[in-house]
């Protein structure tokens, strides 16, 4: 869909970031839909700030696969390519998998509550068909592992990558395969309760690896005839 014309207002004190984030989320919820070609000026007025952090932020999303740029040519948002998704999906879910490893030792009572408290939202989400909700509540359980490690290593690899396995989470949400989703948030979080890290790291990593199913086999490439 095109570039929305009603003007966002993004904090200055976080510019940059700011920035970065609103145009990789409309990506991801596909307000910026693949394929499009999406031009500076028009973002930036969207956005109400000037290009140069417009730009910046091409640049990142560029890096990390969702928008294609080159110079002195359109910058266009990324298809959904099978490699690429394939990639990614096998790095956040080793990610996800080390950061259970890591954190469960130092949960404490505050930290299960918070995902079992987002797991309830996901699970209301999912009952209700609501994708946006859903994804919103997925993320914020499985950020307090992440946190709770306090690996940034392992943070800074999340943030580049899941963007590019988030819109493949959406057909898995927007699926009744979602509810297996929550039943999986429920077994990590047993597993955490009771300080099995091996098992607790197991059960993220099969709840990231399950989206390998929903990743399209690339098709064959046509052989020329003699």
């Amino acid at each position: 869909m095109p570039v929305p014309t009603q003007p966002l207002h993004v904090r200055p004190a976080l510019l940059r970031y700011t920035v970065h984030d609103r145009l990789r989320d409309a990506i991801v919820d596909g307000t910026l839909a693949p394929g499009e070609v999406v031009r500076d000026a028009e973002l930036a007025t969207w956005l109400g700030v000037s290009r140069t952090p417009v730009r910046e932020a091409l640049l990142r999303l560029a890096d990390a696969g969702l928008v294609r740029a080159a110079p002195g040519r359109s910058t266009v948002v990324a298809e959904i390519d099978p490699a690429e998704v394939r990639d990614a999906q096998a790095v956040v879910a080793g990610m996800h998998r080390l950061a259970v490893a890591e954190a469960v030792e130092r949960m404490t009572a505050d930290d299960l509550d918070l995902m079992r408290d987002a797991n309830e939202r996901f699970a209301a989400a999912v009952a209700a068909g609501d994708t946006d909700a859903a994804l919103a509540a997925d993320d914020d359980f499985h950020a307090v592992p992440v946190a709770t490690s306090g690996n940034r290593a392992i943070a800074a690899v999340l943030d580049q990558f899941s963007p590019v396995v988030r819109r493949l989470e959406r057909l898995r949400f927007a699926s009744e395969e979602a509810v297996e989703s929550v039943r999986l948030h429920e077994r990590l979080l047993e597993a955490c309760a009771r300080g099995d890290a091996a098992a607790a790291a197991d059960v993220s990593f099969r709840t990231w690896q399950n989206l390998a199913d929903l990743i399209p086999e690339p098709e064959p490439e046509q052989q020329e005839t003699p």
